[in-house]
């Protein structure tokens, strides 16, 4: 570029108000923000998962791959492992099939009935997960709980819920369930009611059936809705800490110990920060394969759902 011309440009740039210059920066400057804010303590974690950091040392130094090799051969970690993808997997299925249905009842009833049992539905929304958790434990006691009762109504009595190993996983689940499944709703909800009118209108002079309207438009049509549902529910339940811990702290034994639970308690009752990492790193690691299959199969049914692709 001759000096005429780079002189010509500066002489351009510098008629261009400094707002203006600057708003593009300003403009990026968040997201900036926040992926330093993410990737800071996510190099921080892999760097300190290779050392002996600990609370209990005033120093710590570089032990390779010792933590990890120690995670991976411990019967604890493929335990809290099976735990995690159980306890996400089971949740998040019962919760998309309930949602699923209840938002279809929904969106066929009338307008005002709706209304109120979508507001009446969003209460779990709005109650802490370990306040939840304490209130189903009142309800599950064997003394007083309104649930017990009901179960003694049909001859069950001293039902273990959370006590046994064999029924310690459900009563985590239902509690989840109770909680999330509103968030399902109002999602699928959302988009049933952006879905086109034309096609119904068309299968409906044809005579097409109820279950064949729902088979060839509905779902097919609603799977980015139920792709994003998914998304924020698994990836959420993988991670669950607050039902589990505020229920039976992990036990009975190592029944709930989930990959969170157990970094936790490596981490902060046993002090060994480092040894804490692996868990916590695996998970991400979960999470993030997890999320980015779904994420693929959401804009594919996106592309496919606007007639883009067969």
């Amino acid at each position: 570029m001759s000096k005429d011309n780079k002189k010509k440009k500066t002489g351009e740039l510098n008629t261009i108000p400094f707002k203006t210059r600057v708003r593009p920066y300003l403009i990026v400057a968040p997201s900036l923000i926040i992926t330093i804010g993410i990737m800071v303590p996510f190099v921080m974690a892999i760097w300190y998962s290779l050392t002996n950091y600990s609370f209990k040392l005033p120093t710590h130094k570089f032990v390779g791959l010792q933590n990890w090799v120690n995670a991976l051969s411990s019967k604890d970690f493929w335990n809290a492992l099976k735990v995690s993808l159980l306890y996400g997997v089971i949740s998040t299925v019962v919760e998309m099939a309930l949602g699923m249905g209840v938002a279809l009842l929904l969106n066929n009833l009338n307008n005002r009935l709706s209304k109120i049992l979508r507001v009446l539905l969003v209460f779990p929304l709005m109650v802490a997960p370990v306040t939840a958790t304490i209130v189903w434990q009142l309800m599950l006691n064997s003394s007083v709980g309104i649930v017990e009762k009901l179960l003694n109504i049909f001859g069950v009595y001293n039902f273990p819920w959370a006590a046994s190993p064999s029924t310690a996983l459900m009563t985590v689940v239902l509690i989840d369930v109770w909680v999330n499944t509103a968030f399902i709703v109002l999602l699928v909800l959302a988009g049933l009611q952006s879905l086109p009118k034309s096609p119904f209108e068309s299968a409906k002079i044809d005579g097409g059936s109820a279950w064949f309207n729902f088979i060839n438009l509905t779902l097919p049509m609603l799977k980015p809705s139920m792709y994003i549902a998914l998304l924020f529910r698994l990836m959420a339940a993988l991670q669950e800490y607050a039902i589990i811990y505020a229920l039976t702290k992990g036990g009975p034994g190592d029944t709930l110990m989930s990959l969170s639970l157990t970094a936790y308690q490596t981490g902060f009752k046993f002090q060994r920060f480092a040894a804490a990492l692996p868990y916590v790193l695996v998970l991400w690691l979960v999470v993030n394969v997890v999320a980015k299959q779904i994420v693929k199969r959401q804009r594919a049914a996106q592309r496919q759902a606007a007639g883009l692709e067969e």
